[in-house]
């Protein structure tokens, strides 16, 4: 449990601790005394004006342009550069969003390719100051999000001393559409991954602008939930983000590269081929014959069906990915995961990835019952949950073919109850052990430390009996921003945001979680198979029994290597 005399000082001590780790200014700027938060600045397109936060010590600048609007003859074209104004910008409201589908944020007003921008939470006094940035990249399986969600809000962390930036990327068919006449006329033989070239394009924004808001661009840390954490290891990945950041953490999903699950969830990737051809064909299902035609075509049209799942992709479920996603381009992103890391050619850069208990299958015990009489296939991206003994060994023999008796032995159930149990531990075991695994392989060549967790708090609320410590239930408590979420939060919450936003502030200002007060979260060791639990407590605990890990271990192996 929670050890209260230590956790209950932590509200005094990790904001001294984060502020202390902020380095000097750059060589040859100088410090203006101020005594009042940071309003104006200047940044190489102009000057902006931001808003006052909850608290009037921090600053918050809406809506700022980081590229030019990809719209007309720019639309699937790498990021242009953003034309300056004159005068004063108020950046005092969010940016559009960048169109996706209706049904699933109800907000077609509020869409608009002109959507990629940026949004900035300081607590500096002046632009001399140098703390350290996170840049959080939203989640939502490449088709939906916002960098504006109140879940988002970075005031939280912005108190800790952390200058926190989040921001719009291009989603679906806008983002992430690939075509062989895109491919030639890209002058690089690639299309597809307009989403990640956002990405890089926000994070060199970062390296020219940061230090207006008192950033520091030498101390930079991306993050990102689900598609965010995908977009985190594509860009560790990717040489045309290599030196733009130097931290980063991947909330969900890191995996071993023989492991199924990462075929459907926001780590899946496409080959340029396959991406090519479906995207012809998308293309064709609308009436373009051409790019200027495609080009041509209004984006409610393009969004409309862009949700559809790619259901060539074998999973060993009924899970699969969504279409659209990233594509592995020769260009972006020059190799899969598999020989990425066995060649050491991820960026050099720390790293922190983690799952949470009810996600990728697994669920809470509270919501068997409902559950069993869902109906209708999964979403793109969303696992199969087994919560019937006739759906689990369906399952375990469709997954593990000559290894499912092996597997039914080390996850025995014989009614439902004992196979909704038995599925949430092999869901849960797949997690622990994938990401263990795939710190085999990432640290094979790395220099940097990697950390290493796994969430288990279930938010209050209506949902807490039916989706527990769920996929993205950690992001309020990283922010601590519970004040922006509306959910009966009780003080064992707040400690709790407490606690994980100074670890995740201790790791954005000097690469370690760990600081004064914080019980210890040892880093990676391959030869340790542990993992720290944060929420319901805070403690090292084994991955899981060795006969499981060997057994995940050899069925990972056996798979074909993305």
């Amino acid at each position: 449990m929670i050890n209260k005399r230590r956790l209950g000082a932590l509200r005094h001590i990790a904001p001294l601790v984060a502020m202390a780790a902020l380095a000097a200014p750059l060589a040859g700027a100088t410090q203006t005394k101020t005594t009042s938060a940071l309003r104006t600045t200047h940044i190489d397109t102009g000057a902006v004006e931001g808003i006052p936060g909850r608290d009037p010590a921090i600053t918050v600048f809406k809506g700022i342009p980081y590229t030019a609007p990809p719209v007309g003859p720019l639309r699937w074209k790498a990021p242009a550069p953003v034309a300056s104004w004159t005068g004063v910008r108020k950046a005092d409201t969010f940016g559009a969003l960048c169109p996706q589908p209706v049904d699933r944020v109800g907000r077609e007003a509020a869409m608009s390719e002109d959507c990629l921008t940026a949004n900035v939470w300081t607590g500096a006094r002046s632009a001399t100051e140098r703390r350290p940035v996170f840049v959080w990249i939203y989640g939502g399986g490449f088709l939906q999000g916002t960098g504006a969600s109140p879940q988002f809000d970075g005031e939280g962390l912005a108190r800790k001393g952390v200058v926190v930036v989040t921001f719009n990327y291009r989603l679906g068919a806008l983002g992430f559409l690939a075509t062989p006449e895109l491919s030639r006329e890209s002058g690089h033989d690639a299309s597809g991954n307009y989403g990640l070239l956002d990405d890089i394009a926000l994070l060199k924004w970062v390296q020219r602008n940061i230090a207006a808001f008192g950033g520091d661009p030498r101390r930079v840390t991306i993050a990102g939930q689900s598609a965010g954490a995908g977009s985190v290891g594509f860009l560790a990945m990717s040489p045309l983000a290599r030196g733009l950041f130097q931290r980063g953490i991947a909330e969900s999903h890191a995996r071993h590269p023989g492991d199924l699950e990462l075929r459907y969830l926001s780590i899946s990737y496409r080959k340029k081929a396959e991406a090519e051809a479906a995207g012809a064909r998308y293309a064709g299902e609308r009436g373009a014959r051409s790019l200027a035609e495609l080009r041509a075509l209004p984006w409610q049209k393009l969004v409309e069906g862009s949700d559809s799942v790619d259901a060539h992709v074998y999973t060993g479920s009924t899970a699969r990915p969504p279409l659209f996603r990233p594509v592995v381009d020769g260009w972006v992103i020059p190799q899969g995961y598999a020989a990425t890391y066995a060649r050491g050619l991820q960026n050099p850069v720390m790293f922190v990835a983690g799952n949470n208990s009810d996600e990728t299958g697994a669920v809470p015990e509270t919501a068997f019952t409902t559950l069993r009489t869902a109906k209708g296939p999964p979403r793109a991206g969303a696992p199969q949950v087994n919560v019937t003994l006739d759906a689990y060994r369906t399952w375990a023999r469709t997954k593990f073919g000559p290894r499912a008796e092996r597997f039914l032995q080390l996850y025995p159930a014989s009614n439902d109850d004992e196979a909704a149990r038995a599925s949430n531990a092999a869901a849960r075991d797949n997690s622990r052990i994938a990401t263990f695994l795939w710190g085999t392989l990432w640290t094979r060549h790395a220099k940097q430390p990697v950390f290493t967790y796994h969430w288990n708090h279930a938010p209050p609320g209506p949902g807490h009996d039916l989706r527990g410590a769920y996929h993205g239930s950690e992001i309020n408590y990283v922010f601590d921003n519970l004040y922006a979420t509306d959910l009966p939060w009780t003080d064992a919450d707040r400690r709790i945001a407490d606690t994980m936003s100074s670890y995740w502030v201790n790791i954005i200002t000097h690469g370690d979680p760990n600081g004064p007060g914080l019980p210890h979260w040892p880093a990676y060791d391959p030869a340790k198979p542990q993992v720290m639990e944060l929420g319901e407590h805070f403690s090292p605990a084994p991955v899981a029994s060795p006969e499981k890990i060997a057994f995940w271990k050899a069925f990972f192996e056996s798979n074909t290597q993305w």
